[in-house]
């Protein structure tokens, strides 16, 4: 098993009245099964990409190529929003804890914002004569990606001359004409196809997710290899309640309908799923927040957030289902020295690892939630690794799908974000309109 998914802290008889009643998580995984059996029909005759992609392997044979040819540089530039980026930034913290990447690959720098400031000192801290460049983005239109493009473009061009642009660019857009994949072709660069039937915030399992992965020195056969375990798992469940994913959703729209618990908080205890929180935040708020339904995602850090949240999840609104991610970790990590340790207060310390600290807090954590009847669920892992973390993106892929169809959502569009890119293209003509008067 990658994971254990362990829901018995928001039943009823665990937690009291938050939780819900064993009548009651019938009766929504009664409504589980015809979502869980559209997801077996879809895979079955291959009209759902997404549920292809985990059991495909010659992609990333021609990936690798590509990985290798960017593996010269010192630096390179990940430019892309959202679906864009977030999947790419979960899959390199497993190589890259903030320290620097792995020996003999190059520091991937994912460029999400416009800030200028940003920009004006990615200029000052890197050397472009050993940079490389991928900008993603699905529809090749995206504003954003399209200005952090022709920014780079033009800062590698003044340091390397415009006529090597194609060798150190890559573009990543659907295989239709747009202004991304036409800048690329302007200059001759390397183009591939991003799948046009897989939207952003599901594409962390495609190219999207796997170049950068594979250009960090990371398994991403290892990666499909756990999200097709999670697949299958859950599609050859008897029920959906032996299905981790069906169960997860049924819970969790159970809660927000009957309990009226409409905030989700993801809490990891490995600093290695930091951006894997901001990944689902993306995928459970832009997949679900439609019709006037929905609840809300939070990302938090275990340990850092008992420190700044907990008051809050114990005492503040009983307004939350939480849940834990937790790890395999007793045992790791240093201890301090004998000599450290002479005030009597630190006692509790002595002959500890860091591990046995985390390990406790993550208990503890868990404890004081249900204690004080907070709908908690826990994944605990046994080690995170490639293949782990496929399973778990796999695993919240399907839950979020299957929560949709619970609420009565299109899990696969966003109609009101693109109202609010409507409104800033209004502004940008305005301001054009002005300067010109």
């Amino acid at each position: 098993m990658l994971y254990r998914q362990d829901v018995s802290g928001c039943l009823l008889e665990r937690i009291g009245a938050l939780g819900l009643g064993a009548g009651e998580v019938a009766a929504m995984l009664k409504r589980a099964e015809a979502p869980l059996a559209t997801l077996r029909a879809k895979h079955a005759e291959g009209s759902e990409p997404l549920l292809a992609i985990p059991a495909q392997r010659d992609d990333l044979t021609a990936l690798a190529s590509v990985a290798e040819e960017f593996r010269q540089f010192e630096h390179v530039l990940i430019l892309g929003t959202g679906g864009s980026s977030l999947g790419g930034q979960t899959v390199y913290a497993l190589a890259d804890r903030g320290f620097g990447p792995r020996k003999g690959t190059p520091r991937l720098h994912f460029l999400d914002n416009i800030d200028p400031l940003t920009f004006d000192a990615l200029r000052e801290a890197i050397d472009f004569s050993r940079t490389g460049a991928i900008a993603i983005s699905k529809s090749g239109g995206t504003p954003e990606t399209l200005t952090q493009f022709m920014l780079v473009l033009d800062a590698l061009g003044k340091r390397v001359g415009r006529a090597e642009l194609g060798k150190r660019c890559l573009v990543l857009t659907e295989p239709a004409a747009n202004p991304l994949r036409a800048l690329a072709e302007k200059s001759a660069m390397r183009i591939l196809d991003h799948h046009p039937d897989v939207g952003g915030r599901f594409s962390v399992l495609s190219n999207v997710g796997m170049l950068p992965a594979m250009i960090a020195g990371l398994d991403a056969a290892a990666l499909r290899r756990g999200a097709e375990g999670a697949l299958e798992a859950t599609l050859k469940a008897e029920g959906a309640r032996a299905a981790a994913p069906a169960l997860g959703a049924a819970l969790g729209v159970g809660l927000a309908e009957l309990r009226g618990l409409r905030t989700s908080v993801l809490m990891p205890y490995a600093d290695g799923l930091a951006h894997f929180g901001l990944w689902y935040r993306q995928l459970w708020a832009e997949s679900l927040g439609k019709d006037g339904k929905g609840t809300t995602p939070i990302r938090a850090m275990g340990t850092v957030d008992q420190h700044s949240q907990l008051q809050l999840y114990l005492a503040g609104p009983a307004d939350k289902m939480f849940t834990l991610v937790t790890g395999e970790i007793a045992g790791t990590g240093g201890r301090a020295a004998p000599d450290l340790l002479s005030d009597p207060s630190l006692g509790y310390l002595t002959g500890k690892q860091m591990g046995d600290l985390l390990d406790a807090e993550q208990r503890a954590t868990e404890q004081s939630l249900i204690r004080n009847g907070r709908p908690t669920r826990r994944f605990h892992l046994t080690r995170l690794d490639e293949k782990t973390l496929g399973g778990l993106l796999m695993h919240f892929m399907l839950e979020t799908i299957i929560a949709a169809d619970l609420l009565g959502v299109n899990a696969f569009d966003q109609p009101a974000v693109e109202e609010g890119k409507v409104i800033a293209r209004q502004y940008l003509g305005g301001m054009g309109r002005q300067a010109a008067q």
